[in-house]
């Protein structure tokens, strides 16, 4: 019997028997599984919606408490989606995922049918899933609340799950100690605690480097199997620390082979020279025997990664950067020919980044998304005619989509969809029309009693004539009668688009929420505007970029409903380097500033960060390159221009931060002092580049809108 056969005749009874199972709980009181799901009923750990008789506005909690969807997987026949739901429980300062069923078809409700993320289908029977160090296989017989029918303990730090398309077998990777401590050379004294380094690269953003590496390893699918480690003894990491996830990674299609991304070279923190290799797994035996790794992408000095084949085998696409050293240069589209080892660029002519690469069934077209214009849309490409710019548009409108599933016919794809104002849920395109389906609303009862931000993409004039593109969103019930505070939103990255995407921490609506008009300014040096726009901020951090956020700036402080005495400036990372630029070089535009981990001092920046290949790019070396290269660094570092510093400033920093060494914010906060500025430093002990735990998230936006309200919900003047 085919898969798709025994699945339209055992699925709808599935659903049924499950959704009666819920019914009957406490009366017929909605199910755990519904909560959060489809209907986004609200569970015991987030606490009941508040009744209001008029809308709310969005808070702090709230954002903490929403239910975040991802995780999106389609089942072979495309009748199916799995994807999952966490939730926060903001007392115990933890969160939770689970794993949720629903039919593409729509009528019954969304199930759960398991604990843990990284969903997949294990043929028409099962579901895998991954939670508390184990692997699970869940058979279709298992309703919510029963052990899975298989568990498979996995390696502590595990993660990356991917199950070969044959179901036979699954890979992973996991840290592997390969350089021990220089504690262990002493065993005689146990309470030594010591780190020793011969080379660069001794940490990396948030943690040091304990001689660990992630490695990739392949495991049969069946209890008591043993796990292969692919790299055994290698320094090197697949996927790349510390974004890289299951992306990087891909089966082949008929599973006997893994291609994956990896970096292999001698200095890796000035290096951006990532290749995909290829291993054949016939090769690859318990018993530690090496098996061959094929490098596909030999000669390019640039990114390549994310390797993703064709259902017919035959081609592997991929993304490429052509420029060494330069992390935010463009991701061409590339093709890889297994038979002939030809590796050839799809779309010559596309002027934008292709992210998220999905092959249609017959291997005849490609899906991707493109950031357009502070949006994120999805495109199609055929593969048939070489050299051609074939890339069409698919969808339009204001959002973000990403996690793309394309179904069996191509005809339609699944996503997940995000906006300023709402998270991520689960949609269906029409692949010929674009029309959009919302398929979930996770966070309904939430937005049902919220009121809405009003929000704009609107057009300025730079002072070099050309047109910068900002997002102007304004308060709930705004009324262009009144006078509102503003906040210039100064955008991290450097290249980074201000696009359609929902920030837990940097949230415009949380923002507008609380009174505010803010501007969300697409910059020079930023992806979505072509890849010249992109470009323009390298080696000129203090230019052109600083002179389009005060143009918008200047036209925003004009128009009537804008209280210019009540104006703010906030931003993290570059972003952060931006506020302390401004704090010396914007005048008294200002009534408040806020910078998160941002960069105040060149010179010390360049010898304390760990990725060298970035500020050797976009700064052109270190100080001491030439005499050009330290006139830069004198003209564009923020500490040059303390002398100037009026504003009130809070500083927010992470100990763990290591991309932007945490001293930074020490020496501006120390300099505000120092020049007798009202201050703050806010420094968070446990945080690195990021606030990332649920309770600091809180007290983050709790802080940060004191010291905005101190002196922007006041007259200071």
């Amino acid at each position: 019997m085919r898969t798709s056969d025994r699945r339209t005749r055992f699925v709808p009874s599935f659903v049924t028997i499950l959704a009666a199972i819920a019914a009957a709980v406490a009366g017929g009181a909605r199910s755990p599984a519904q909560d959060g799901a489809q209907d986004g009923a609200q569970n015991g750990a987030q606490g009941g919606a508040r009744p209001a008789t008029a809308p709310d506005l969005l808070q702090p909690e709230d954002l903490i408490r929403l239910r975040r969807v991802g995780g999106l997987a389609l089942s072979p026949d495309g009748s199916e989606l799995l994807y999952t739901v966490r939730t926060t429980d903001l007392a115990a300062n933890k969160g939770e995922t689970r794993t949720f069923l629903r039919s593409t078809a729509g009528g019954a409700p969304a199930i759960q049918v398991a604990t843990g993320g990284s969903p997949a289908f294990v043929g028409a029977e099962r579901f895998a899933a991954v939670e508390s160090g184990t692997l699970q296989l869940i058979g279709r017989e298992h309703v919510d609340g029963e052990p899975p029918s298989t568990a498979i303990a996995l390696p502590p730090g595990a993660g990356n799950v991917l199950l070969s398309p044959d179901g036979k077998r699954f890979l992973f990777t996991a840290p592997v100690l390969v350089d021990p401590q220089v504690t262990a050379r002493h065993p005689d004294l146990p309470l030594a605690n010591a780190r020793e380094y011969d080379d660069l690269m001794v940490r990396h953003w948030d943690q040091w480097n304990d001689g660990t590496f992630s490695h990739l390893f392949v495991q049969d699918l069946a209890p008591g199997s043993a796990p292969v480690d692919l790299l055994a003894g290698e320094r090197v990491h697949t996927p790349l620390p510390p974004f890289g996830g299951a992306e990087q990674l891909a089966w082949s299609p008929d599973g006997s082979e893994i291609c994956y991304t990896a970096r292999r070279v001698a200095d890796p923190e000035a290096s951006t020279d990532s290749q995909l290799f290829a291993v054949n797994l016939a090769a690859a035996t318990a018993d530690g025997e090496r098996a061959e790794h094929r490098c596909l992408t030999t000669g390019n000095p640039g990114y390549d990664q994310d390797p993703v084949y064709s259902p017919n085998g035959k081609w592997i696409a991929y993304s490429s950067m052509a420029r060494g050293g330069f992390e935010s240069d463009k991701a061409r589209l590339m093709l890889h020919d297994r038979g002939t080892g030809e590796n050839r660029e799809l779309l010559p002519e596309l002027d934008a980044a292709a992210h998220g690469v999905v092959w249609t069934r017959d291997s005849a077209s490609l899906f991707f998304t493109v950031d357009v214009e502070g949006t994120t849309q999805v495109y199609r490409a055929e593969v048939a005619q070489r050299g051609t710019s074939g890339a069409v548009a698919v969808t339009k409108g204001r959002h973000a989509l990403s996690s793309l599933q394309v179904a069996p016919d191509g005809r339609t794809l699944y996503a997940l969809r995000t906006t300023m104002e709402r998270c991520a849920d689960v949609v269906q395109i029409d692949v010929a029309t674009g029309a959009i389906r919302q398929l979930t609303d996770a966070n309904e009862d939430t937005w049902g009693r919220l009121a809405m931000p009003v929000i704009d993409g609107e057009w300025f004039e730079a002072s070099d004539g050309k047109r910068i593109h900002a997002w102007i969103v304004k308060p709930p019930g705004f009324d262009p009668a009144k006078k509102y505070p503003f906040l210039l939103y100064c955008q991290g990255g450097p290249q980074s688009m201000v696009g359609q995407g929902f920030s837990f921490r940097w949230n415009f609506h949380l923002m507008a929420a609380q009174g505010y008009v803010v501007a969300g300014v697409n910059r020079r040096g930023l992806p979505g505007f072509g890849q010249a726009w992109n470009d323009e901020i390298s080696r000129d951090w203090g230019g052109q970029a600083m002179r389009d956020l005060l143009s918008v700036c200047d036209a925003m402080q004009n128009r009537p409903y804008i209280d210019r005495d009540r104006s703010a400036a906030i931003g993290a990372s570059f972003g952060g380097y931006t506020v302390y630029w401004l704090m010396g070089n914007a005048g008294d535009r200002f009534a408040a500033m806020i910078a998160h981990c941002g960069v105040f001092n060149l010179e010390s920046m360049y010898l304390a960060t760990e990725e060298l290949f970035f500020v050797n790019w976009d700064l052109g070396g270190p100080f001491w390159a030439s005499p050009e290269v330290a006139a830069d660094y004198r003209r564009f570092s923020p500490h040059r221009y303390v002398q100037n510093w009026k504003t009130p400033l809070m500083v927010i920093e992470g100990e763990r931060d290591f991309r932007v060494p945490y001293d930074q914010g020490l020496q501006a906060f120390t300099a505000a002092q120092l020049m007798g500025v009202e201050s703050r430093l806010l420094v968070f002990p446990d945080e690195g580049h990021w606030v990332l735990q649920p309770q600091n998230g809180v007290l983050w936006h709790r802080e940060f809108f004191a010291w905005l309200d101190r002196f922007c919900k006041e007259r200071t003047k």
